[in-house]
């Protein structure tokens, strides 16, 4: 079949790379503009752009779709690549850019989705990150036909797979991102069958993924240990769960969820016990043992290693709010 491919990050280039390797001709591939990066910031190519420029696909990075938008000489431009392009469907995934309703008309089978969950349960921009964080036992990925609603489109295809306790945002994204490519092979294998059968969005059971800001890393040490934990899988690798010890703010990447209680008088954030497999903070009612970390400039370390250049005693204490 002869595709658009519109994505930016790894999750997308996975699929995009299934896509290509399968013999669909990727006619375009639509990606964000390239992004300041890294401690020198300089202009980074999304992951999606480097297989592009790799295969030799045609590329375009339009700053907006919106033809009455505040770029529309980008859109324009946009269109053209789009309508030049004469492809049968467009294949989208975390792409980052508003599709306009002339986009999801401009190919015959319209475009389709890869979206990171069991819809309609975490609709919007970072499923993963909230399913982790919710402490969901499982996610999936749901091939949807776009429409103009936010993820509200007609179900193609979904599977699920487990979130295990150990399983971080980066290590579902991977797994989740191989699903979705081999989910949308077989979609559009069906589709060009005629074989394809559209199911609408229960209207229960509808939550939404918000966006991920930054602020919402700091550890809160108040909360349990159970929800400590899974923010701080959440978060990893972005934007890495946070808390302030002695004025130093550390990343905290990894952590366990202790089966043993605090005392009742321990103050939350309060350092119980240091070894070198882990550092036991009180937490509410609960005990959360970091296993994981790191100092602003230095490398993520497990505790021993960490301890090395780092003094943690018990006693001390973190920002009980990060």
């Amino acid at each position: 079949m002869r595709l658009v491919f519109a994505g930016t990050p790894e999750f997308a280039r996975v699929a995009l790379a299934q896509l290509h390797a399968s013999g669909h001709e990727i006619a375009l591939v639509l990606t964000q503009p390239d992004r300041p990066a890294g401690r020198g910031l300089k202009l980074q190519a999304s992951a999606v752009k480097q297989f592009a420029l790799e295969h030799g696909l045609a590329l375009a990075q339009p700053r907006s779709l919106r033809l009455d938008g505040k770029y529309p000489e980008a859109a324009r431009a946009a269109q053209q690549a789009l309508a030049a392009a004469q492809a049968d469907a467009m294949v989208v995934a975390a792409y980052g850019l508003i599709l306009p309703p002339w986009v999801l008309a401009v190919t015959v089978r319209g475009c389709f989705n890869i979206h990171a969950s069991l819809l309609p349960r975490w609709r919007g921009a970072a499923p993963i990150h909230r399913a982790v964080e919710a402490g969901d036992a499982q996610t999936g990925v749901t091939i949807m036909q776009m429409d103009a609603g936010l993820d509200t489109g007609a179900m193609l295809l979904a599977q699920a797979i487990p979130i295990t306790a150990a399983d971080t945002t980066g290590s579902l994204q991977d797994r989740l991102a191989e699903l979705g490519g081999q989910l949308m092979r077989q979609a559009l294998d069906l589709a060009a069958q005629g074989r394809l059968q559209p199911l609408a969005q229960a209207a229960e059971g509808v939550t939404y993924a918000h966006k991920i800001e930054k602020h919402e890393a700091a550890i809160d040490w108040t909360q349990s240990a159970a929800l400590i934990t899974q923010r701080i899988r959440a978060f990893n690798p972005f934007p890495g769960a946070s808390a302030v010890l002695n004025g130093e703010t550390l990343k905290i990447w990894l952590a366990e969820l202790s089966t043993e209680k605090p005392p009742v008088a321990a103050e939350f954030g309060s350092i119980l016990a240091v070894d070198p497999v882990g550092i036991a903070v009180a937490a509410m009612k609960s005990i959360v043992t970091i296993t994981q970390l790191q100092r602003s400039g230095g490398k993520r370390l497990g505790v021993a290693e960490f301890l090395r250049g780092f003094d943690v005693q018990p006693g001390m204490v973190f920002d009980p709010h990060g």
